[in-house]
């Protein structure tokens, strides 16, 4: 039993290293001194501070704290629990719903979309984006009302569509993303520091792109609604937007070459990428041989566990038997959930419990996975810690895992087992990591 918690316990060290690595305040200090030179030398006489998405409060305290001479006013919209402390007295606090949007979210978005009608050649608008901010960032196309994107955002994270699908449909609904944004503060110069929760950096897709060029359009938006087969269960506005996009009755989002961009900069300042790395780092001065699988995990996650399982089963038979090495792999990415039952719990969650039934009865075997952000699907938790006795431990309780798994029940099964992973609220957000530790 002290060996199972001991390795548990270098597995959640390993996953607390990744944290560290991309913590947005840090990574956002690296900035300050750029920022204040683009200002200076483009003589710009404003700065006006963005922030949106899940990490936008030390984002905004970094440069609050760095170079306050310049920040003349400021808004930043974050999800409910998120805002620790206080910011220059410029910068005004929203807390909003995620990841469905909500009022809050829109009265924010309102301030933020006023604040860059009154901008100039002069200004500086500076973005902070991270993820989370195509909820948090909600102002619907005219005609279409908060509870109506609300309901078509819940629809489609529940049919299993992943990051790109859902957010190009998000562009379409909405009156400031897919490039919008910068659309709306067009002449000003613009720079938005992002901080990237999407497979493969994709800027057009990190908090629906809002400053960037989108290259989707309503025909594809259109095309989600009917891969899973949505039409007759979307608010009759949207599908009418939709459709008159389809046929060129209203303009789409901006693409590359408009001139909305000319004078805007994008730039990725964290990423899975550098918490996977940097877990390997970690994993590797604890004495273990580490391998990054991907930083690209993505598809159902069930799925995804069994491929994570087969990985680290083959790894175990292969080299640490043959070596007699103690083996980390390290994996992230985001994978998604198709909902089926009416429990609780998330990809994470959902991801370690059928891990743990692949694994059943294999010992040396210990996975975390877990939200960077501290939080996976509707709960408190970031995810959960699962070896090869968690399935013999839960049967002891009069536990059926698989019936947990059918019915989307992970977060209640690990309570059960008392092994969910609960950090609170990280300040960043990567997407997901998973470690697992291999022995003999």
């Amino acid at each position: 039993m002290e060996n199972i918690l001991f390795f548990k316990t270098i597995a959640i060290d390993i996953f607390n290293a990744a944290i560290e690595a991309v913590d947005p305040y840090k990574l956002s200090t690296y900035y300050s001194d750029y920022v204040l030179e683009t200002y200076n030398k483009e003589h710009c006489n404003k700065l006006n501070l963005i922030g949106f998405g899940k990490a936008a409060f030390p984002m905004a305290k970094a440069l609050g704290d760095t170079i306050p001479e310049i920040v003349t006013t400021g808004i930043i919209i974050t999800k409910y629990g998120h805002v620790k402390g206080t910011l220059n007295n410029n910068i005004e606090i929203f807390e909003a719903g995620h990841p469905i949007p909500d009022k809050n979210g829109l009265i924010a978005t309102k301030k933020v979309i006023d604040m860059l009608k009154g901008t100039d050649t002069r200004d500086l608008v500076l973005c902070l984006v991270s993820g989370g901010g195509s909820a948090l960032l909600a102002a619907p196309s005219n005609g279409i009302s908060l509870s109506e994107k609300q309901q078509t955002t819940e629809l489609l994270l529940k049919s299993g569509a992943d990051i790109n699908e859902l957010n190009a449909v998000r562009k379409h609904i909405s009156a400031i993303k897919g490039g919008r944004l910068a659309e709306i503060a067009y002449p000003s110069r613009v720079i938005s520091l992002i901080l990237s929760d999407v497979i493969g950096d994709p800027l057009n897709v990190i908090a629906s792109g809002p400053t960037s060029p989108d290259n989707t359009t309503y025909v594809d938006a259109f095309a989600v609604i009917d891969k899973y087969q949505l039409r007759d269960k979307i608010p009759e506005n949207i599908m009418s937007l939709l459709q008159d996009g389809v046929k060129g009755a209203i303009n789409d989002t901006p693409k590359i070459g408009n001139p909305v961009f000319e004078k805007v900069e994008n730039i990725i300042i964290g990423s899975n990428k550098i918490a996977t790395k940097t877990a390997a780092k970690k994993a590797n001065e604890l004495g273990f041989n580490a391998m990054i699988l991907t930083s690209e995990l993505s598809g159902d996650a069930k799925e995804a566990a069994k491929w994570l399982a087969g990985e680290a089963l083959k790894v175990q038979n292969e080299k640490c038997v043959a070596q007699n090495k103690m083996i980390c792999l390290v994996s992230g990415g985001e994978t998604t959930v198709n909902v089926k039952g009416n429990g609780l719990g998330g990809r994470n969650m959902e991801l370690a419990l059928a891990f743990a039934i692949e694994i059943e009865g294999t010992e040396g075997i210990t996975l975390v996975s877990a939200g960077t952000d501290g939080t996976d699907g509707p709960t408190d938790a970031a995810g959960a810690v699962v070896d090869g006795q968690t399935i013999e431990k839960a049967c002891k309780i009069g536990l059926d895992p698989n019936s947990f798994l059918e019915n989307n029940d992970s977060y209640t099964f690990f309570k059960r087992t008392g092994e969910i992973l609960i950090t609170g609220s990280t300040g960043t957000n990567v997407m997901d990591i998973q470690v697992i530790l291999i022995t003999r």
